[in-house]
């Protein structure tokens, strides 16, 4: 810490992380490296799958496979950090290390709020103009799609930053939480939009096998847009006490880790379109290897 004119400078922060727990340091250590190690295989194997079969070169998969890079950057930014800290006596991390963590953090953060958002516009255009949704959904708008969301979130992040080093940080310089902001209303505001026209159209159908097959199709999307949107509400909205950052870090802990590491499952597990291309991914493999 450096002194000046009575006031204290913080250059470092100390990270209090799971002090709470000392008993369980080894347990949640190997929780959350296990967690990490699932969490990049899923992901980048989800990305390896839809870019090697033709099948799912689709909107909605283009959109999958950056979401999953996006998560796999995500715990990256934080996770490594977090579990080095396991061993570290005192953990901390300098001023500036904590601005550049915070920059990526939050960049990928809006970025996915941005693409959950996108990714509802595509099952919109899907459901209520099906007719139309390859001309609407074109590889074109979904690129520029992609990459307004992430230079949305790069700026947001970069203007959220440049207000936060205007601030003097001059102490308690003890954190007890993961230094972390999302703002994702509009993207909020664009999923509600989209689903509730998705509804409106499900609505319509009268078959009961038409609307199970339609909403079906969102029930991947819709869970994963719950469970990001939901947890961060939970930490960012409740008002915070002494008592509750405990909770608050565990809900930290489900965004930053568990979320990366189910969206994943979310969209695999009942899909048959993934389920068909894991199976002509082996039969290619089972064939070069016999060949």
């Amino acid at each position: 810490m450096a002194g000046g004119r009575n006031n204290t400078i913080i250059i470092r922060f100390i990270l209090l992380g799971f002090s709470d727990y000392p008993k369980l340091k080894i347990v949640l250590f190997a929780v959350f490296l296990g967690s990490y190690f699932l969490t990049v295989a899923w992901n980048l194997g989800l990305i390896i799958l839809i870019r090697m079969d033709s099948y799912l070169h689709t909107p909605m998969y283009f959109f999958l496979s950056n979401l999953s890079f996006l998560d796999f950057c995500y715990v990256t930014s934080t996770t490594p950090k977090m579990l080095s800290d396991f061993f570290q006596k005192p953990k901390s991390i300098s001023f500036w290390g904590c601005t550049i963590q915070y920059f990526f953090f939050s960049s990928l953060g809006l970025t996915e709020c941005c693409l959950l958002a996108a990714m509802a516009y595509d099952r919109y255009a899907a459901i209520c103009n099906p007719l139309l949704y390859t001309a609407t959904m074109s590889p074109t708008l979904c690129v520029q799609m992609m990459v307004g969301a992430y230079i949305t979130g790069l700026f947001g992040s970069l203007i959220q930053l440049c207000a936060l080093l205007q601030l003097n940080f001059c102490g308690p310089n003890i954190i007890n939480h993961f230094f972390s902001v999302i703002f994702g209303v509009i993207s909020v505001f664009v999923i509600m939009i989209s689903y509730g026209y998705i509804v409106a159209t499900i609505l319509k159908i009268s078959s009961v096998e038409g609307r199970s097959k339609a909403f079906n199709t969102c029930t991947s999307h819709l869970t994963a847009v719950i469970c990001f949107f939901g947890s961060g509400l939970f930490v960012y909205m409740h008002p915070s006490t002494d008592n509750s950052l405990g909770h608050d870090k565990m809900a930290s802990v489900f965004y930053t880790m568990v979320i990366p590491m189910l969206n994943p499952l979310i969209y695999s597990l009942r899909n048959k379109e993934i389920k068909d291309a894991i199976k002509r991914c082996k039969k290619r493999a089972f064939s070069h290897h016999h060949g």
